[in-house]
């Protein structure tokens, strides 16, 4: 079987073959020998069959892989009368950074509190947790330049998330996940460095507080039901 990198494959079922909804409607019973399982925090939860989770008490966390939606600056920027406030390289670089931190600084806190402790080694008590942030999308991203003009927008931008957990010792994959979320969807707003990284920390912080109780749960035996 033809296995698809993880971002990729964040990507199709996030999104979806077609479209978001439908990927949602009709998900792939099946991913990698997991099962599809119930979930109420995010859109798309696989499970491996039988898969112990009670062991791990300790998490070794991956640094977070981010990709931009297709086309992402090049479509920003075809909207952009100035040339002065079109994205660059450096912009974009600088975008995927913060995400990079962002997410590692919010996904160790919550591992934290919840009482996990983070190593950096494998061990037979430890689980891998890689995370990802693909087909991101920033609605009015802040590029400093004089004569800086205010932005508003409903939301800060979109984004698609996945997580995939692994024995540290064998790298036997035992789940992945899949949520997609706009950040800061509400009224409109001025958009800015400040009210941007408020709403993708929001976002992040959820994202984790899903895969915190997720594991909390698997380690408590309740274990969700195929769907």
């Amino acid at each position: 079987m033809k296995v698809l990198p993880i971002a990729a494959a964040c990507a199709v079922l996030a999104l979806g073959l077609a479209t978001a909804t439908e990927a949602r409607k009709q998900p792939p019973k099946t991913w990698d020998d997991l099962v599809l399982v119930t979930s109420k925090s995010l859109d798309l939860v696989y499970l491996k069959p039988g898969a112990d989770f009670r062991r791990y008490t300790k998490i070794m966390l991956e640094p977070t892989e981010v990709a931009f939606r297709e086309d992402w600056v090049r479509d920003y920027n075809s909207t952009v009368t100035n040339p002065s406030r079109r994205l660059n390289q450096d912009h974009a670089d600088r975008i995927v950074q913060d995400v990079k931190a962002g997410m590692t600084e919010v996904f160790t806190k919550a591992y934290r509190d919840a009482g996990y402790q983070l190593v950096t080694a494998p061990g037979p008590d430890v689980l891998k947790v890689h995370t990802f942030v693909v087909n991101l999308a920033v609605t009015a991203p802040d590029i400093m330049t004089a004569g800086r003009t205010r932005t508003y927008a409903q939301n800060a931008g979109e984004a698609s998330f996945g997580l995939e957990a692994r024995d540290s010792t064998t790298n036997a994959l035992l789940g992945r996940a899949v949520d997609s979320r706009t950040a800061g969807n509400s009224v409109t707003y001025i958009r800015n460095s400040v009210t941007n990284r408020a709403d993708f920390h929001r976002m992040f912080q959820d994202w984790a507080k899903a895969s915190v109780n997720g594991l909390n749960a698997l380690k408590s035996g309740q274990a969700p039901q195929p769907r």
